[in-house]
């Protein structure tokens, strides 16, 4: 099995590399550099794509079509790193699981939903697909999320795509408020996803928390900590890929949001 594992930056890429074992290095075009690992049955490409969506998706869209074109295609993408962790709050999700994600916990996304992609309305934030544009949220596949989390030991749960890192409380408890029961913020997500989705590649989002999401306290940030228990997740990856079994063809795009929850439905060609 073949993975892809897209991160924004080095150290969350070394962070992830020292799993997998020793690596060798692979240009891309466009200047990318993978770290490729020759694993069994497990093997990892690490690459660095860098911060925010745009950033993710072009990078992981080379990486994807570079492996087409070399005749060995991806069998998953995950999105990985480290991201803010929502505090948790009365809010839940519809089955009732707490939200929340407290420093150096590990958060697989069950959603991965682009929370800022839409339009400032005078009655609030309307997102880009009740415009009649887009898509705004993708729906990993249920096996592969619950035996990646319980191999982890993580919380399956939304995780939110931001352009703009939240910085007050007032914000948190916006998206809070919109995104019932939602676990971390990151900035790379979505982004994967898209090109993922694109290429029919089923993908993963694994984040560790390093930060709480709302006002930026520098003091209170745990990068090292989160980089540490990034590894640890990923040293579980192997076995838990392995039990889930291969990976389904990527679920529907979802193209709408109610109350924050992604709702499926499939794209027309």
């Amino acid at each position: 099995m073949r993975v892809l594992v897209v991160t924004a930056v080095a150290a969350e890429r070394d962070a992830v590399a020292a799993a997998a074992g020793p690596c060798d290095e692979v240009a891309l075009p466009g200047g990318y550099a993978l770290r490729r690992t020759a694993g069994e049955p497990v093997a990892f490409d690490v690459l660095a794509a860098g911060v925010g969506p745009a950033a993710a998706a072009a990078g992981t869209a080379t990486a994807l079509t570079a492996a087409t074109l070399a005749g060995a295609p991806y069998d998953l993408v995950v999105s990985a790193g480290i991201g803010g962790g929502f505090s948790p709050g009365p809010g839940a999700r519809p089955e009732g699981s707490p939200s929340g994600a407290p420093l150096g916990s590990v958060v697989v996304a069950d959603a991965i939903v682009a929370a800022d992609l839409g339009a400032e309305t005078p009655d609030g934030f309307t997102p880009v697909t009740e415009l009649g544009f887009g898509t705004v949220a993708h729906l990993p596949d249920p096996a592969l999320v619950k035996a990646v989390t319980a191999a982890a030991g993580a919380a399956a749960g939304t995780v939110v795509t931001v352009s703009t890192v939240t910085g007050s409380a007032a914000r948190a408890a916006e998206l809070a408020e919109r995104h019932p029961g939602v676990l971390a913020e990151a900035m790379e997500g979505f982004g994967v996803a898209e090109a993922a989705a694109a290429h029919g590649v089923p993908v993963l989002e694994v984040r560790t928390i390093s930060n709480a999401v709302g006002p930026r306290d520098r003091a209170a940030w745990r990068i090292g900590p989160a980089l540490t228990a990034l590894t640890g997740a990923f040293r579980t990856l192997p076995g838990a890929l392995a039990a889930a079994g291969p990976a389904s063809d990527p679920p529907p795009r979802s193209t709408s949001l109610t109350r924050g929850t992604p709702t499926s439905l499939r794209r027309t060609p």
